[in-house]
């Protein structure tokens, strides 16, 4: 079959490789029908993440349609159409019964790597990297997903395979980005970051009782869909101090909750900026955390700040002054999918939200090296990209 395979930094090709094939009698073997490259998938691309190796196969937002199951899969059937969630939970272990799916303990297979950078391993992903399972991504023909009696959603007839697409990841990292801030009716929170998780940690802000949502981003055509899509007031951070505007914005308290949805790769015009870069680029740092410092900041005394941007080991010149003196609550985690896709799907079966509208860009999979340059660069407007064999 033909897979997008990471080759090196800022490198992928399309490659033959083999089919896979059930390992599990729990396993599925899933037809990929639609994928799409997350901005999470560029702290791969270039190469920021540690254990990914030359021919990984990247990706891990997808859906598609059923071609065999195990032994143990009951629920499922081929020819099924079915949204499958990036993180990969085995629905038996303590975490998954708590709805903590994404901190499974059956689910990485090789957990010695993250044990050693984190103290203990998490679930496994599709598609990003051996810390994390080492498991073939989606952007491929065909997919082997583990666990597939727990993770998978049949589509509704009424859904397109678009609006399912971006329930596998996007929207429900966003929503649960949104639930982390325990948002009260008539709070004000702010978002930073006007990507895909973004703009639905926006929509998923007003559907628990927000207020008020501020987006903030630097490209106007991204605050544009913030401004038009979500409803959000929108800030340009290359135009304005953003904890002095957020500031004026509240009336001098700021934001009861501050959503980072950037993460390590953040940009920044100022020294802060350069800072960051030299020292990622010289590995004295992993991450560019200047939104997490500003969100920090900027948050009012006692608010929640939400980490969904990915972060991958180690971050400098945090504000642990300021989260500790002003009693901030940081929360944050990779996505507990499973624990939210039945009312997401709920959610856009009734109208109330259709998560299509980040879909700027449709290519085939033969296509994904371009693809990728173009969702890096942000080129042609490029929210997100729809890839298809």
């Amino acid at each position: 079959m033909k897979a997008v395979c990471w080759t090196g930094v800022n490198d992928v090709r399309v490659e033959t490789v083999p089919d896979p094939s059930l390992l599990n009698p729990r396993d599925a073997i899933v037809k990929v029908r639609a994928t799409t490259i997350c901005g999470s998938d560029l702290h791969l691309y270039d190469g920021y993440i540690p254990s990914v190796l030359k021919g990984d196969i990247l990706g891990h937002e997808f859906m598609g349609e059923i071609v065999e199951v195990g032994s143990k899969v009951k629920n499922l059937k081929p020819g099924d159409r079915v949204i499958v969630p990036s993180v990969i939970s085995c629905g038996d272990c303590s975490w998954c019964k708590k709805g903590q799916f994404s901190l499974c303990d059956n689910s990485n297979p090789k957990p010695a790597l993250a044990e050693k950078l984190w103290g203990h391993a998490t679930c496994g992903i599709f598609g990003y990297s051996h810390m994390m399972g080492g498991y073939a991504g989606s952007h491929a023909e065909y997919i082997r997903v583990p666990f597939a009696d727990v993770g998978p959603r049949k589509v509704p007839d009424g859904l397109s395979d678009e609006q399912a697409l971006f329930i596998s990841d996007a929207f429900p990292t966003g929503f649960m980005g949104a639930d982390l801030c325990n948002i009260q009716h008539g709070d004000t929170v702010a978002v930073w970051g006007c990507g895909a998780v973004g703009l639905f940690a926006m929509k998923s802000a007003w559907l628990l009782g927000a207020g008020r949502v501020i987006a903030i981003d630097r490209l106007p055509d991204r605050l544009a869909v913030a401004r038009e899509r979500c409803q959000a007031e929108v800030l340009d951070y290359t135009q304005v101090n953003v904890p002095e505007a957020l500031k004026e914005l509240t009336g001098g308290q700021g934001p009861d909750a501050c959503i980072d949805a950037v993460g390590m790769e953040a940009h920044e015009i100022g020294y802060e900026g350069v800072y960051d870069r030299v020292k990622q680029a010289m590995r004295l740092e992993t991450e560019r955390p200047y939104v997490l410092r500003e969100a920090i900041q900027a948050c009012r005394k006692g608010g929640i700040v939400s980490i969904m941007g990915v972060y991958g080991a180690l971050v400098d010149k945090f504000p642990m002054g300021a989260a500790m003196n002003k009693g901030l609550t940081l929360r944050m985690g990779q996505m507990h999918a499973q624990r939210y896709l039945d009312r997401l799907i709920g959610h856009v079966e009734r109208g109330e939200v259709d998560p299509s509208f980040v879909a700027t860009h449709r290519m085939a999979l033969d296509d994904a090296p371009q693809a990728y340059d173009m969702f890096k660069k942000k080129k042609d407007h490029c929210l997100r990209v729809v890839l298809t064999a």
